[in-house]
């Protein structure tokens, strides 16, 4: 059964991974670079323009953030990484806030990297990449802001991607909706597996 997107509700968020909520759900995970589009596509997949917050400066948001699906699955919006003014304290606290996530053992389904199609993979991006891997936890590419590049240029470069991490990453845009349908069969059939 798809999920009603339009039920959806902000929980809270949280600059301690240790005090998130008891209660455990499916989690899908969106992690990214700081102006990624994780806001965006959190926005976009709820059909709601200002539901997540979208900072005017990235790297601003230091918080996981918690969504409520249809009352059947947590959005998990980490800190983005990345962004070159914050100091060397502040990117540490950040790591330590997403690892510390990592290993409270949730109900963690699905992370959503996001990468700037424009740019391709950073340093960072492959960092985070070989994280996942580590982790072995099911994730899945989706090459944001493609409604800023030519069709062919967004095809060359989720070609580039997919091969580079080994997945089967998608073309996405909070503008025009490209990728909303994939990203959202990618959610249920993998919330949906470990379900009764």
């Amino acid at each position: 059964m798809p999920y009603n997107y339009n039920k959806a509700d902000f929980l809270c968020s949280y600059f301690d991974a240790k005090e998130l909520p008891l209660e455990k759900k499916p989690e899908v995970v969106f992690v990214g670079r700081s102006n990624a589009g994780k806001s965006s596509m959190i926005n976009k997949l709820v059909n709601r323009k200002k539901f997540a917050y979208t900072s005017s400066k990235p790297g601003k948001t230091a918080a996981i953030n918690y969504f409520s699906i249809d009352n059947s699955i947590y959005i998990v919006d980490l800190p983005g990484y990345g962004f070159a003014q914050r100091s060397k304290t502040e990117r540490r606290g950040w790591g330590s806030l997403i690892e510390t996530y990592f290993a409270l053992g949730r109900d963690m389904r699905l992370v959503v990297l996001l990468i700037d199609i424009r740019h391709g993979p950073t340093e960072d991006d492959v960092m985070m990449y070989e994280y996942l891997m580590s982790k072995t936890v099911p994730f899945c590419v989706a090459a944001t802001k493609s409604d800023k590049v030519s069709k062919t240029a967004a095809k060359e470069m989720v070609e580039s991607i997919s091969e580079q991490f080994g997945v089967n990453a998608f073309a996405f845009s909070s503008e025009n909706g490209e990728g909303v349908d994939t990203l959202k069969a990618i959610i249920e059939d993998l919330t949906e597996a470990k379900d009764d």
